[in-house]
């Protein structure tokens, strides 16, 4: 939506916020993959939340983070490369979407990396038996998330 949808957010000191970036839908590509320039528009996204308020940008130390989703391991990597590990990024479209773990986890490392699992856990049962179906994925998405971050490490040590 731009800066100026951005600047009333960055007024609250210890603040922070997301943006929609790459989102993990797939209609997210009418859009977010169109041509800016030499860019797609979630390239521009990503380039603007990494460049300094003084210099056109969105950069704030510790203030902006984005939202790349785990369906598109290529394009994930492409916004971390640009705004390197300083920006979190909030990884949805683990589970019900499909989003590949260890992809995700390759594609965008560890450090800064927060990765989201809703439909998953919420409508992991329904009715009788709710808030222990939900426990259920909600441990069974931890286990993999540790494992896979255990697994990413192992193998950049060897």
């Amino acid at each position: 939506m731009g800066s100026d949808s951005i600047a009333p957010w960055l007024e609250w000191p210890g603040r922070g916020l997301f943006l929609l970036c790459r989102t993990s839908n797939h209609g997210g590509s009418d859009l977010q993959n169109l041509p800016v320039g030499d860019n797609r528009l979630f390239e521009q996204v990503a380039t603007l939340a990494a460049t300094p308020r003084a210099q056109g940008g969105w950069y704030e130390s510790g203030r902006i983070g984005l939202v790349v989703g785990a369906t598109f391991p290529s394009e994930l990597a492409r916004v971390r490369q640009l705004v390197g590990t300083e920006i979190p990024l909030l990884i949805p479209g683990i589970g019900a979407q499909g989003g590949d773990l260890t992809a995700s986890l390759a594609a965008a490392g560890t450090k800064g990396t927060i990765i989201n699992s809703s439909r998953a856990i919420l409508y992991a049962k329904q009715g009788e038996g709710f808030a222990q179906g939900a426990r259920s994925a909600a441990v069974s998405t931890r286990d993999a998330i540790c494992n896979a971050i255990r697994d990413a490490s192992n193998n950049a040590s060897t």
